[in-house]
């Protein structure tokens, strides 16, 4: 992972006009919102007082700490999802949403997903002829030499593998779904090896990928955190992520 360049809490003004869409109505609405990085990873959205109606606010619990909010419009209920923190300074008078509780967000008439995009993180997915094969307890699954490279800021190199150069009869569609701002939804795949063992949420792919990373549509990727991956015979050691430690005790 790379070392964020800047002290936390870190804060930047952006010219998009956002919106909050709750329970039908926009509660915010705004062209003065906050990027505001608690953690390195990405930004959250944070908004002035002034841009979130008090109408839309219910106390909920209060601390030294912070002071939360409940939502309500008409009769939904968001509970604690609006932060006031009162021991950070550079956060004084603002309030931060909790994302993955309102209805949608929206930047200028572009819904977003997950968590506002990082103006300082790249993604660039780039064709190429490299020789890539997956193994799972030595059982071959997948075997290209036209993968698609996606290269993400601070994150390992994914191989997307155009499906018919997988061992397709060893995929089992899982119920796992999963959202990226950058990518789109994800869908995922278990693999079922000949031995009779399953290896649960492996594979993912994009149905319909965004359109920054199009390229990837029809393939693969593999957690290479948890399977072997040779690349141009050489096998490639595993990474270090956050998806790294779910590795740690399993079978493979």
């Amino acid at each position: 992972m790379l070392d964020f360049p800047f002290p936390l809490p870190h804060i930047e003004p952006t010219p998009k006009r956002v919106r909050v869409l709750f329970a039908g109505e926009y509660i915010v609405d705004t062209t003065e919102a906050l990027l505001v990085w608690l953690k390195p990873n990405y930004p959250y959205y944070f908004f002035k007082a002034t841009d979130v109606p008090q109408k839309y606010l219910a106390d909920a619990f209060q601390s030294q700490k912070h002071h939360l909010y409940d939502i309500v419009v008409g009769n939904k209920r968001a509970e604690a999802a609006a932060t006031v923190y009162n021991d950070v300074e550079e956060l004084d008078g603002l309030i931060q949403i909790e994302f993955s509780v309102m209805d949608a967000w929206f930047e200028e008439d572009e819904q977003i997903y997950v968590h506002p995009k990082d103006p300082y993180k790249r993604v660039d997915v780039l064709q190429s002829s490299r020789h890539v094969r997956i193994e799972i307890n030595g059982v071959e699954v997948a075997n290209t030499t036209r993968p698609r490279l996606l290269y993400e800021t601070s994150l390992p190199v994914r191989y997307y593998i155009p499906k018919p150069d997988c061992k397709l009869d060893l995929l089992v569609s899982s119920e796992l779904t999963t959202q990226c701002p950058y990518k789109g939804i994800a869908s995922y795949y278990s693999v079922h090896l000949p031995s009779g063992d399953l290896v649960p949420d492996v594979v993912w792919w994009y149905r319909t990928p965004q359109l920054e990373c199009a390229e990837i549509k029809g393939c693969v990727a593999f957690f290479d955190e948890k399977v072997d991956v040779y690349v141009d015979g050489i096998l490639q050691p595993r990474p270090e992520s956050p998806w790294a430690a779910s590795r740690r005790g399993s079978h493979i």
